[in-house]
């Protein structure tokens, strides 16, 4: 039986080294229930209630009311009842959101979306106490909204420093998914610094923590309890969580839950300029070795940088010393600083670096300009493209002097693989001014081949910059 043994004793210590190898994993895995012990009181449930006046949307159809399963899913798109309608019964509106307590006295931090439009907002503490709330403010761009209920003595939760996360770091979220109050989930940064379409301002947190609707507004912890982040959105196809979540950096949310506390509302630095990204192509067309900055695309012709000698076509590398490695940081560095106070900003133009200083404004609520059409064409065989003029009521419209209109392209043209749309407004080519479609063939003619330029269009009546490569001949 002695051969029996050795095999035996093999698969025993195989099998204490696989125990003790498990047991060493685990002793790694963060523990997270001292976190929740100590944080879960601070975590709040807000649940809010607006009053709809209106049509009745179920009615009608024969007189015959809608059953509720189309209620579910097609919600209020249903159309009037045949012969018209008038308004129907108030309804309420409720939702459900989470938020957390940053003060002893009452100050609650949560998302603008969770109170939007609310009627009445109802907070309930972790204690079971229900509260009602005061929206003390809201700012939409960065979706941070400051309640406050009448309280003392409230079990505050501890901020930490947002800018001092790592990717990979370990995180946990606390909050109230579809109603389930003091729910825990864990994961780990995915990513920092992430930029989503419409929140310029905000250099999200993304992780692969698991939110769900009723989540948002609540807390993202550190492994030292500290919140580090506020949950906000999500990205899915489903409705539910696909392992994106996002959050706004506590540094950025308690910036503005300063000011709305103070003034009522988030004073944010303007520039007056439209920027948009150096891609590979339109770093080689300016001279650059590797791409990086925001190119300004337009500026409003009253807006500070006008005012402080910008131009487009400058490409913005630095402000006061930082870096501004992509287009997406320069709307945080700018909106972070103070209106009234001056920046001193790293351009590069025409191929040279150059210093400006620029009073940074106060951001209005301006909108953008309306687009008109144009009427006469001239075709530009190597750029593969069709142009017209641009009479005087359209430039003034647009704001510029010259111009000519795309009217057609050739799909397998220069023009076209640049991206240039039909409808596109062409400014300037290779830094030429573009005055008329004569003005266009005699830039054109000069143009280089095998290498990127920079062209300036006007689409929807924005101004962007696209690089412009073309082949021989």
């Amino acid at each position: 039986m002695k051969h029996m043994i050795r095999p035996l004793s093999l698969w025993m210590l195989l099998a204490a080294t696989l125990l003790a190898w498990q047991s060493a994993i685990a002793r790694e895995l963060p523990d997270f229930t001292e976190l929740v012990e100590e944080a879960a009181p601070g975590v709040v449930n807000i649940s809010t209630t607006r009053v709809v006046q209106g049509r009745d949307p179920f009615q009608g159809f024969g007189g015959q009311e809608i059953p509720e399963i189309f209620r579910h899913f097609f919600g209020d798109r249903f159309p009037e009842p045949p012969g018209g309608g008038g308004q129907g019964r108030p309804e309420e509106r409720q939702s459900l959101g989470s938020g957390f307590i940053i003060s002893e006295d009452g100050y609650i931090l949560t998302n603008a979306h969770v109170v939007q439009e609310a009627d009445e907002i109802l907070v309930r503490l972790n204690d079971r106490r229900e509260l009602q709330a005061e929206l003390i403010g809201a700012d939409e761009r960065t979706d941070v909204a400051l309640l406050r209920v009448d309280a003392d003595d409230l079990p505050a939760l501890s901020l930490g420093d947002s800018d001092t996360l790592r990717v990979g770091e370990w995180v946990a979220a606390i909050g109230s998914p579809f109603g389930f109050d003091s729910s825990v989930t864990a994961g780990i940064i995915s990513a920092i610094n992430r930029t989503l379409p419409r929140d310029a301002y905000v250099p999200f947190i993304q992780t692969d923590v698991a939110i769900n609707p009723g989540n948002s507004g609540g807390p993202l912890f550190n492994l030292d309890g500290e919140v580090v982040g506020i949950n906000s959105q999500i990205f899915t196809r489903s409705g539910g969580f696909m392992g994106l979540s996002f959050a706004i950096p506590i540094n950025v949310a308690m910036e503005v839950a300063d000011q709305l506390r103070d003034d009522g509302r988030v004073s944010r630095g303007w520039l007056g300029v439209m920027i948009q990204p150096v891609s590979r192509d339109l770093a080689e067309s300016f001279g650059m070795d590797s791409p990086s900055g925001a190119l300004i695309a337009d500026l409003d012709p009253q807006g500070p940088a006008a005012r402080g000698g910008l131009q487009a076509g400058d490409i913005i590398l630095e402000v006061d010393g930082d870096e501004v490695d992509r287009s997406s940081t320069l709307p945080r560095l700018i909106g972070r600083t103070n209106p009234g106070s001056e920046v001193e900003l790293m351009l590069l133009r025409d191929g040279e670096q150059r210093r400006e200083t620029v009073t940074v404004g106060d951001w209005p609520d301006a909108e953008g300009r309306e687009v008109t059409r144009a009427e006469q064409s001239d075709r530009q065989a190597r750029l593969g493209l069709a142009v017209g003029e641009l009479d005087a009521e359209e430039r003034e419209r647009l704001g510029i002097e010259g111009g000519v209109r795309v009217r057609e392209l050739d799909p397998s043209g220069a023009a076209a693989a640049a991206g240039i749309r039909p409808g596109d407004v062409l400014v300037s080519l290779d830094h030429q001014p573009v005055q008329s479609p004569e003005q266009l063939v005699e830039v054109v003619a000069a143009l280089p081949s095998d290498r990127a330029v920079p062209v300036r269009l006007y689409r929807d009546g924005r101004s962007l910059f696209v690089a412009l490569r073309l082949a021989d001949g």
